[in-house]
C-alpha cells in the first residue's frame, strides 16, 4: 500500500493532471532518480528530466535550466515527489508553448494560462484588467483596504494571493457562483485557510467555462504573475460576453433572417456572435470589408470609426475617417468611445498593435453600452424556449464545462456543435480510459470528408458500448447529425463513467471491484448515519434532498468543520432551498469537488447531477491520506464500498438517458 500513487499524491489537484498509468511512470523515474543522486534536488532536475517524454525531447538541458532559474528562487530546495509533477507540469507546458501548439479553435483569452508560461504578461492587459477590477470590485467591503489598486505595480498579484479578489471576481461575472459565506474572509489568513479560498476558485472557475488546465493553488500563493493574469482575463471575458445570447438579448434576432438562421446563431459561441453583430452594424454604416478577428482585421481603426459613427452619429467626428494615420485614427476612435461613456479597456497602441485579448473587451463592452439593436423585445416564437429545453441547455452547459476542464485540444463552446466530428469525444474518452481509443483509425480535426466524422463517431458509439453504455439504435452518424438527446444521453454516461472509473482505482477502498450507484448511495446513507444523523437518503432522486439537509449532513461527516451550522436554513421555502443547495456546492468545491450542477439542480433534484455531487463527495473523501479520515470507522466506509450489489445501475442511474435513446 505504501506505492499506491493516490496516497503519495495527496493534493486533488495534481491527481487530477495525471492518468493512474502515467503517475505509476513518473513514480518510477523519480525514484530512479533518487536512487542515483541519493538526495534530489531541483538544481538536478534539468539533466534528470532529459528521459522524460515531451520535456526531454523539445527542450534542451540549456532551456529546462533557464526555466527553472526563473521560476524558483532557490534551487538547492529537496524535490518531492509533488514538487516533482509540477515543474513536469511546467516544463511540459513551457515546451508546448514554444512548440506553438496551442488549440487552433481556442480565444486568445483561453490560450493566455499556456502561452503565458513564458513568464511574460502585457502590461497593458494588466493595467486593462485592475482597472476594470477597481470599477466593478471597488465598492466590496472586505475588499476596500486594498482597492484601488496602482496599474503600475504588482500589487493586483500581492493581493490574489489570499484568494478573496478572485472568488469576487468570478461572482461579478456570473453572480452566485460562489456563495460568500463559503469564502474565508479575516485580516490574517492561515496556510490552509488561504489554500482553500484558492481551491474553491479554481473549481469555481472551471464551473464557470474557464480553462485552468497546469494551474494549482500554489501558483496563487507564489504569484505567478502569467498564470494569475490568465485566470483573471478569462473571468473577465466571461463576464463581458454574458449578454451575447439570445435569452439574455433576444435583440440579436435581428442578425438573422428565418427561423433555421437563429437555430445557427443560437449554437454560435459569444465570440462570434459578438463578430456577427459588429459585421452587421458595419453593413449598415457601409463598409465593405468583414472583419474576422480581433486583432489584424481592426489594427488600423477604420471598422471602430465606422462601427462608433453608426452606433453614435452625434458624437462622430469626420477626421476619423479621413485621417491616413492609423494611430491618430485609433486616439479619435477612442475619444469618440469616450463621448458615448463607454469604458475604455485599451489605448491607441492596443489597437493599432492588434491585441486580441483587450479588443474583445473593448468591442464587447461597446455591445453593453450601446448595441443599436431594436429596443422592442421582439416576440418571435421559434425563441421561446420550453422548459424541456432549459433543461436540456443546463446539462449542456455542465458536460460543456466538465469536457472543457479535461484539458483537450480544443475548447468547445456547444457540445451539440463542437462534438460533431467525434474527435475531442475520441480525446474525452482516452481520458476516461486510457488506451481504449484506437488512433490509427481516426481522423483529426480539420475534417473535409464527412464520412471521415461519421467513422470517428462510429468509433465513439463502439467504444461506448464497449463501456456497457445503454445505446439502443445510435449510430455515429447521430451525433455527426447533432441529434441532442442522444448526444446529452451519451455525455451524461460518459461523465458517470468517469466519476465510477475514478471511484474504482481507490484500490485500497474497492479492492479494484467495479463501483456501482448502488455503493454511493450506501457509503453517503452511512457516512451520514455514523455521524449521528437521522438524515437518509432513499435515492438519488429522493425529493427530501431538495432541502440540502442531506448533503450539508454528508459534508459535515467528511470533514466536521466545513459546514458552519449558523448559516445553514431549514430548508422549507423555495428561498432557504436556494440558500442552503448555493452553499452546499461552494462547501463542495472548497473543499476540493469538481463539480459542475447549479443549485436548480439541488432544489429539483436532478438525479444525475445528485449522483455526480454523492460521487464527486465520496472521491474527495477516499482519495484523502488514510490518516486524515478519522471521521468515521473503517467498517462503515468497507462495508459501503465493498457490497456484493452485482448491479451498475441503480434505480436512478440513467433512467432518462436510456429512455431517451430507446424511445427514438
Amino acid at each position: 500500500m505504501a506505492g499506491y500513487v493516490g496516497v503519495l499524491v495527496s493534493d486533488p489537484w495534481l491527481q487530477n493532471q495525471f492518468t493512474q498509468v502515467e503517475l505509476r511512470t513518473l513514480k518510477s523515474h523519480f525514484n530512479t532518480m533518487r536512487r542515483e543522486n541519493r538526495c534530489l534536488t531541483l538544481a538536478d532536475l534539468p539533466s534528470q528530466m532529459a528521459k522524460l517524454k515531451h520535456v526531454g525531447e523539445n527542450l534542451t538541458e540549456k532551456e529546462r535550466d533557464s526555466f527553472l532559474r526563473d521560476s524558483y528562487k532557490c534551487l538547492n530546495e529537496d524535490v518531492d515527489f509533488e514538487l516533482f509533477l509540477r515543474v513536469y507540469l511546467k516544463l511540459q507546458a513551457h515546451a508546448t508553448a514554444r512548440m506553438g501548439n496551442n488549440a487552433k479553435n481556442s480565444s486568445a483569452f483561453l490560450k493566455s494560462p499556456t502561452s503565458t508560461l513564458l513568464h511574460t504578461i502585457s502590461e497593458s492587459e494588466k493595467a486593462s484588467y485592475v482597472a476594470h477590477i477597481n470599477n466593478y470590485l471597488g465598492g466590496e467591503e472586505f475588499l476596500k483596504k486594498f482597492l484601488p489598486i496602482d496599474p503600475s505595480t504588482n500589487n493586483l498579484f500581492e493581493i490574489a494571493k489570499d484568494g478573496v479578489l478572485i472568488c469576487k471576481l468570478i461572482n461579478v461575472a456570473v453572480p452566485g457562483t460562489i456563495d460568500e459565506r463559503a469564502i474565508n474572509m479575516k485580516r490574517m489568513l492561515n496556510p490552509w485557510e488561504r489554500n482553500e479560498n484558492h481551491t474553491l476558485c479554481l473549481n469555481s472557475a472551471k464551473a464557470i467555462g474557464c480553462t485552468v488546465v497546469n494551474i494549482g493553488t500554489q501558483d496563487f500563493i507564489e504569484g505567478r504573475r502569467h498564470l494569475v493574469l490568465g485566470v483573471i482575463s478569462q473571468i473577465i471575458k466571461i463576464q463581458l460576453l454574458a449578454d451575447l445570447n439570445l435569452k439574455k438579448t433576444p435583440q440579436l434576432v435581428e442578425l438573422v433572417d428565418d427561423s433555421k438562421d437563429v437555430e445557427e446563431l443560437m449554437s454560435l459561441p459569444p465570440e462570434k456572435i459578438l463578430l456577427r453583430w459588429m459585421n452587421f452594424q458595419l453593413k449598415k454604416a457601409g463598409y465593405k470589408k468583414i472583419v474576422t478577428n480581433f486583432s489584424s482585421d481592426i489594427k488600423d481603426g477604420e471598422a471602430y470609426a465606422h462601427l462608433l459613427n453608426v452606433l453614435a452619429p452625434e458624437y462622430a467626428n469626420p477626421s476619423m475617417l479621413t485621417v491616413r494615420d492609423p494611430s491618430e485614427r485609433a486616439k479619435l476612435v477612442l475619444e469618440h468611445a469616450d463621448r458615448m461613456g463607454c469604458k475604455r479597456y485599451l489605448t491607441a497602441k492596443d489597437i493599432v498593435e492588434g491585441s486580441p485579448n483587450l479588443n474583445l473587451a473593448f468591442v464587447a463592452h461597446i455591445f453593453q453600452h450601446r448595441n443599436g439593436l431594436s429596443t422592442q423585445r421582439k416576440q418571435i416564437s421559434f425563441v421561446e424556449i420550453s422548459p424541456d429545453e432549459t433543461q436540456m441547455s443546463r446539462e449542456e452547459r455542465s458536460f460543456r464545462f466538465w469536457i472543457n476542464s479535461l484539458g483537450n485540444s480544443s475548447y468547445i463552446d456547444n457540445v451539440f456543435e463542437d462534438l460533431r466530428d467525434g474527435w475531442v469525444l475520441l480525446e474525452t474518452l482516452d481520458k476516461v480510459s486510457p488506451g481504449i481509443v484506437n488512433w490509427k483509425i481516426a481522423t483529426k480535426p480539420p475534417i473535409k470528408m464527412p464520412f471521415r466524422k461519421v467513422e470517428n463517431c462510429n468509433q465513439v458509439v463502439k467504444i461506448g458500448k464497449q463501456l456497457k453504455f445503454s445505446l439502443v439504435n445510435i449510430a455515429g452518424n447521430d451525433v455527426v447529425q447533432g441529434n441532442k438527446k442522444l448526444i446529452l444521453a451519451y455525455l451524461w454516461q460518459l461523465m458517470r463513467c468517469n466519476m465510477l472509473q475514478l471511484l474504482k482505482n481507490l484500490r485500497f477502498h474497492s479492492l479494484g471491484k467495479e463501483i456501482t450507484d448502488a455503493h454511493i448511495l450506501e457509503w453517503a446513507n452511512s457516512k451520514v448515519r455514523n455521524s449521528g444523523s437521522q438524515s437518509h437518503m432513499t435515492s438519488f432522486k429522493d425529493k427530501s434532498l431538495s432541502t440540502g439537509i442531506f448533503f450539508l449532513e454528508l459534508l459535515s461527516s467528511v470533514h466536521p468543520r466545513a459546514v458552519n451550522w449558523s448559516l445553514v436554513t431549514k430548508g422549507e421555502t423555495e428561498g432557504q432551498k436556494k440558500m442552503n443547495a448555493t452553499y452546499i456546492i461552494s462547501i463542495a468545491r472548497k473543499l476540493g469537488c469538481s463539480i459542475f450542477l447549479l443549485p436548480e439542480d439541488i432544489i429539483e433534484v436532478n438525479q444525475k447531477m445528485i449522483l455526480m455531487l454523492t460521487s464527486s463527495i465520496m472521491y474527495w473523501h477516499l482519495k484523502q491520506p488514510l490518516e486524515d479520515q478519522s471521521f468515521a470507522s473503517s467498517d462503515s466506509d468497507s462495508s459501503s464500498v465493498d457490497t456484493t450489489s452485482t448491479s451498475t445501475l441503480d434505480d436512478t442511474a440513467s433512467e432518462s438517458s436510456a429512455d431517451d435513446i430507446s424511445n427514438r
